[in-house]
């Protein structure tokens, strides 16, 4: 389990391409520090297996870990390049604080940036909401965009809004997302079992 509270922002240092999946080797010292093959870590959002702790060519330390074809068809890392940035967190610790939200490390759907309005304290950033998402995404409520905790500012039938402050866009890598770009939603867990839940009295 995770909180959406990201560590790290990683560096796609190398995609080596098998027959149906991609072993990934991401450039992250501090996520790294403590990490062993088959620990947990979210890379936007979505939970992968560290398979071994290597040297990268930044000369920093990371991780490899295998994305299968079904994770690349149903998130953004399907998207990545050599260089891409991405947001990191090591799975959550018994006992450590828990400062986010409830955070799976499953992607539920992918939208895209459409518009990014800054201000002088924050950004508000819009973006594009699949259909099958929207009953489960409210005003105020959570929503965890590329693995980052964040509250919904205004939801609309097919976007969400959130307003980022300076801290949030220099510690991930919403303060460089383009307009187009993907992104992986994971909705809050908490509204999908409620939902389920009353399913059985219909």
């Amino acid at each position: 389990m995770f909180t959406g509270l990201v560590e790290e922002i990683g560096t796609v240092d190398k995609l080596e391409q098998l027959d149906d999946a991609v072993r990934i080797t991401v450039s992250c010292p501090t996520v790294t520090a403590d990490a062993a093959p088959g620990d947990s870590i979210a890379v936007d959002g979505v939970c992968l297996t560290v398979v071994e702790i290597v040297d990268c060519a930044d000369g920093a330390t990371g991780f490899t870990a295998d994305v299968m074809q079904e994770t690349l068809n149903r998130s953004r890392l399907g998207s990545y390049e050599q260089g891409s940035r991405v947001n990191l967190e090591r799975a959550l610790a018994a006992g450590a604080r828990f400062g986010g939200h409830i955070v799976q490390g499953h992607v539920d759907g992918v939208g895209e940036l459409v518009s990014r309005v800054p201000s002088e304290h924050w950004d508000v950033l819009r973006f594009s909401l699949p259909a099958q998402l929207a009953r489960y995404v409210v005003e105020k409520g959570s929503i965890a965009i590329n693995g980052t905790s964040l509250t919904v500012s205004a939801v609309g039938e097919d976007y969400l809004e959130v307003s980022l402050i300076p801290t949030t866009l220099r510690d991930t890598t919403f303060g460089d997302l383009a307009v187009g770009e993907p992104v992986n939603f994971e909705v809050d867990v908490v509204a999908k079992y409620i939902e389920k839940m009353v399913e059985v009295y219909h």
